[in-house]
């Protein structure tokens, strides 16, 4: 009876990290066609989360290497992925709150490999694997997107110089439509498959399926559905932050970088690489702004969140460490609970806090000021 309590406290747990990610990232596919006008931004997170969701019975490549290409399975146990579980949602709950784009995918890399380590130690990671499959392409795929998003700004510019603005621009967010519309499909790809690895690790580790078995049929439609819900509630303070805060983007940007998000995403899916699709749009955001001549990026705010990427997997990690040792020093089904317990009340105040003042449909557009909630209007200010 404990170990059935403890896998189902586990696997609400990481349909929870699944909808942190939905909304966590539904700036990385939308964020550029909401700033534009291409879409409205209440249309633009229902189309992302219904894409999301189709994306997710696409491939499963990248939630075999969740499941048993980074850690070795035979060290983990159900304590272990609820510890991983709770550190990795709890940085991307702060980096929500903040506005930082940071990766989900760290996030529960992190989380996982700092909770195993702390159970089993440094030899139950595959470290070779880690880098190879987490670590570089970490670092290149930024850069690789933005370059395509640079190129691919420069030709569109240049290419329709002799075509006046108001065409051009009606004619690139139509555009936008589509570009968006494949980084979100590529996005369900690739980020609901962690969830599906992690789960299916923790069967694994439950022993309800053998060392190597692929995500079951529920695992997988149950995650889609998860990262659909958290994508369609909209994450507004990472959409602002990425729409807003980095590059003033015009149509033939946004489609530029969400073309190149797009690629990269899906190139990397059909590899089996679990990339992080937040420095893959941050990047194209970035390249879009270098293309255009004239245009202002303000490598500032880069700055923040590059160090909030360098920040992921270590912070994520010393969470889920934590986390394992309140849980291993309780003991048993206790343990697990407290830390589930402290996890839902530490969600409740992200939430309340997020409220006070709101990022929302309504001014996820507005002017730029420097922080990520928008300066009130005096009408808005006013009791």
């Amino acid at each position: 009876m404990g170990n059935d309590v403890v896998l189902a406290l586990v696997v609400a747990t990481a349909l929870g990290f699944d909808f942190t990610n939905g909304f966590h990232d539904t700036g990385n596919a939308m964020a550029t066609s909401i700033v534009t006008g291409a879409l409205p931004p209440r249309i633009a997170v229902a189309v992302s989360a219904v894409l999301n969701l189709v994306g997710a019975f696409l491939s499963t490549a990248v939630a075999a290497t969740i499941a048993s290409g980074l850690v070795n399975s035979h060290d983990v146990t159900l304590t272990v992925v609820m510890a991983g579980l709770t550190g990795s949602i709890l940085w991307n709950l702060t980096t929500w709150y903040v506005g930082i784009p940071s990766s989900s995918s760290h996030a529960l890399i992190g989380g996982v490999v700092g909770a195993t380590m702390a159970a089993a130690g440094s030899s139950a990671v595959k470290w070779q694997a880690l880098v190879a499959k987490v670590i570089v392409p970490a670092a290149l795929s930024p850069v690789i997107a933005g370059g395509v998003a640079g190129l691919g700004t420069y030709l569109v510019y240049r290419l329709t110089r002799g075509v006046a603005d108001s065409p051009r621009t009606r004619g690139f967010k139509t555009g936008q439509i589509g570009s968006a519309c494949m980084v979100s499909l590529a996005h369900g790809t690739n980020d609901a498959q962690k969830t599906m690895g992690v789960i299916t690790l923790a069967l694994i580790a439950n022993g309800t399926l053998s060392s190597g078995a692929k995500a079951p049929t529920w695992v997988i439609t149950a995650c889609a559905v998860a990262i659909a819900l958290g994508t369609y509630i909209g994450g507004w303070r990472v959409i602002r932050a990425l729409g807003k805060g980095l590059v003033e983007i015009e149509a033939p940007q946004g489609m530029a970088a969400e073309s190149a998000s797009a690629a990269v995403i899906l190139t990397s899916t059909d590899f089996g690489y679990s990339l992080s699709t937040t420095h893959v749009a941050t990047g194209s955001i970035l390249g879009s702004g270098v293309g255009k001549r004239g245009a202002v990026v303000r490598w500032n705010i880069a700055n923040r969140m590059v160090a909030a990427w360098l920040l992921t997997l270590p912070a994520a990690a010393l969470a889920g460490a934590l986390a394992y040792w309140v849980a291993d020093g309780i003991g048993g089904t206790t343990g697990v609970v407290v830390v589930f317990v402290v996890l839902v009340l530490a969600s409740v105040v992200f939430f309340i806090a997020s409220r006070h003042p709101a990022v929302t449909p309504e001014n996820v557009n507005a002017a730029w000021t420097g922080s990520v909630v928008p300066t009130p209007s005096i009408d808005e200010a006013a009791p």
